[in-house]
């Protein structure tokens, strides 16, 4: 790999970006494959290493988590290379700037891979897991916490407009540190109060929400998601609601070993470390008093990956996707706007959150058409549902995956959509059924070629929906079309009727 593999450019123009976290309790590497204006993971693998364990006690970092990061670090590397990465970048964060020879580390890795090592101080740390959070939740606004072995970094971040990264704060906490303190919970909580109490940034978090980066408060979010029984096992923008937060972190930060043992979800070595991690939490919430906490799973790869695409590129990374992925899996490259115009007239009140739910799930309304007719509705459901895409909340997904298994005929009864009414409350759930018809009816009109959609219209009013059709031609006519926009008629509460136009003009330039 060149040089210009290892630094990042003045302008990116690569597809794919490689980063090595050297963290305090763990080292992973993250691929990202560039889907337009949007990043997605093509390879995300981890390596629990505990590097930063005994650091208070010794100043050094731990010899068993060196010996155990050298070679995986070199095949981390070597992977990166593998997949002819463009950009790769090695970051080390508390432990290595810490440790009386986290330099001589450094150099060592750097002799090993042929990569230099980035070892970043706590402010750049801080800003780097903002920055990805902000990627991954655009209108985020409150305060960051990101939870390392060897501390939690606190950022205050402001998405409304264009996105502001604030203030940062580090504190000793990390839960590797802390776990060398012993079992002694009074000096556990003591050493976590002490520190918290000089964060006075946490107050920007009051009545907004704390959002949370970090394998061990992860580890949390998949704890709590078992506990509800929550339909929907995806990390990311995953939310529990302040008091809520307040009972089970509590419960959390007091479970015994034995009880641990008990618990399947989450990885042992990443267990351990839980009920400090909730300690922590626990008492961050009770200082900053946010009315929600709000699980990342972008954080300082992301933000590092994220920062080095052109300014031009930064779309709603939403859409971006939706429109990659249209790109690569539509029958003749979908056009999803002309869908949106199409379909418009149905909506007149939309505000701009559900225009973009409505233009996004017009974008993805072709990606199932490879799959066998039976199955047409459960693949894009789940594929909605489940897609690996920043900047959209559960019930956004919820609402996509909805109108597009309409969209392809599914029952609303259907088991595949048991998540839906834990999601979405019902006026929302009718309206993506809406939706969902109305591309049904544009699908069946056009066969998929939506060029033809500029003979036809739709239009709603008072007395009904109207399907407006060209002066003559039988293209548009058949008991298909008309089974369809009375199906659309009857959701809308309406009734349905189908005219002629007077003269051969187009419909829709």
């Amino acid at each position: 790999m060149s040089d210009r593999a290892s630094r990042p450019p003045a302008e990116f123009a690569g597809d794919r970006i490689a980063v090595i976290d050297v963290g305090s309790n763990s080292l992973r590497l993250v691929v990202f494959e560039r889907l337009g204006a949007t990043l997605i993971p093509l390879l995300n693998e981890k390596i629990m290493c505990g590097l930063g364990r005994g650091l208070d006690a010794t100043g050094r970092l731990n010899q068993a988590g060196v010996d155990l990061a050298y070679p995986n670090l070199q095949r981390f590397v070597a992977l990166a290379r593998a997949l002819e990465a463009d950009h790769l970048a090695i970051i080390a964060t508390a432990a290595v700037r810490e440790a009386l020879d986290g330099r001589p580390f450094a150099a060592e890795v750097e002799r090993q891979t042929g990569v230099p090592v980035r070892i970043i101080d706590g402010t750049e740390e801080a800003r780097l897991s903002a920055a990805g959070v902000l990627a991954g939740i655009p209108d985020a606004e409150g305060v960051v916490a990101d939870l390392g072995g060897g501390s939690v970094e606190l950022v205050t971040v402001n998405g409304n407009g264009w996105p502001q990264i604030g203030d940062g704060v580090t504190l000793p906490l990390g839960a590797l540190r802390l776990s060398e303190l012993g079992d002694s919970r009074k000096k556990i909580l003591d050493t976590i109060d002490r520190a918290v109490a000089g964060a006075k940034l946490l107050g920007a978090a009051r009545s907004r929400a704390l959002y949370l980066v970090g394998g061990a408060w992860r580890a949390i979010a998949r704890l709590h998601m078992e506990q509800v029984h929550y339909p929907l096992h995806i990390i990311h923008h995953y939310t529990i609601r302040r008091r809520a937060a307040e009972t089970f972190l509590e419960f959390m930060g007091g479970l015994s070993r034995r009880s641990l043992d008990r618990v399947s979800a989450v990885n042992r070595r990443r267990l351990e470390l839980v009920p400090l991690a909730a300690m922590v939490l626990h008492r961050l919430v009770v200082a900053a008093r946010p009315e929600r906490i709000v699980f990342s799973a972008f954080g300082l790869r992301e933000g590092y990956a994220y920062g080095l695409l052109p300014d031009r590129d930064r779309q709603d990374p939403l859409l971006a996707a939706c429109i990659g992925i249209a790109a690569s899996q539509s029958r003749w490259h979908k056009d999803g706007d002309r869908l949106q115009q199409w379909t418009a007239p149905l909506f007149p009140t939309l505000d701009p959150a559900m225009r973009r739910l409505h233009r996004a799930a017009c974008w993805l309304s072709d990606i199932a058409w490879t799959e066998h007719p039976d199955y047409r509705a459960e693949h894009a459901f789940t594929r909605a549902l489940r897609m690996p895409v920043a900047a959209i909340a559960h019930r956004e997904r919820a609402f996509i995956a909805s109108a597009l298994h309409t969209r392809y005929g599914g029952a609303a009864d259907d088991p595949v959509r048991q998540a839906v009414p834990y999601l979405l409350d019902e006026d929302a759930a009718a309206e993506a059924r809406n939706l969902g018809l109305a591309l049904r009816l544009a699908y069946t009109l056009c066969g998929g070629a939506l060029d033809l959609l500029a003979q036809v219209r739709l239009a709603r009013g008072s007395d009904g929906v109207t399907l407006e059709l060209p002066a003559e031609g039988n293209l548009f006519t058949g008991e298909a079309v008309q089974r369809r926009l009375d199906a659309l008629a009857r959701s809308l509460g309406l009734s349905a009727r189908t005219i002629r136009r007077r003269s051969a003009e187009r419909a829709l330039a």
